[in-house]
């Protein structure tokens, strides 16, 4: 079965191009030339969305060199603690809004030191399947299409985070507590 598995995977993508090829040709499309226009607004659309990328890198690692991040980390611990969440998930509650691989990263590390079937691991199992990483995900869609107002949307969109996290901890506690 795994075996099938990766020899499928393996032609699924150059079998997507070449039926999109295909589908194109039978179709009447300029196939090359539209594939050349949809490179050159992909060019457009990363001049667009660099900023907004650029700004989160530099608020992110701002955040972590100022302290705050770990005084967060400390605060957030003891108060998680006490309601009976693991410790080790401040980290990924903290990161996942922001970084997905970083998340990942820090999610592995907690299988590791937790174990794969630990309340801390399951907890972060589904956060890092269910959470989005928002500012992300909001600069790259408010920069691709050039939004400037957006008085609501973070705190929205944070709070759909924080909602998320609670639900996954109130989830996996009752299947798993």
């Amino acid at each position: 079965m795994t075996h099938s598995l990766s020899v499928a995977s393996a032609y699924i993508i150059p079998i997507f191009i070449m039926g999109a090829v295909v589908y194109g040709f039978f179709k009447k499309v300029p196939v090359y030339d539209s594939f050349i226009n949809g490179a050159k607004d992909g060019f457009s659309v990363i001049l667009n969305i660099f900023p907004y990328l650029l700004a989160i890198f530099v608020a992110v690692k701002s955040f972590q060199a100022s302290g705050a991040f770990d005084l967060i980390g400390r605060f957030g611990g003891t108060t998680l603690t006490a309601w009976g969440v693991p410790p080790e998930l401040i980290t990924l509650f903290l990161i996942k809004p922001l970084s997905g691989s970083a998340s990942l990263a820090i999610f592995s590390d907690i299988v590791k030191n937790t174990g794969p079937e630990s309340l801390a691991s399951l907890i972060g199992a589904v956060i890092v399947g269910s959470a989005e990483t928002t500012f992300y995900v909001l600069a790259v869609y408010l920069g691709a299409v050039n939004i400037k107002k957006t008085r609501y949307l973070v705190p929205v969109c944070l709070t759909a985070d924080i909602v998320g996290m609670i639900i996954a901890i109130i989830v996996v506690r009752l299947l798993y507590s």
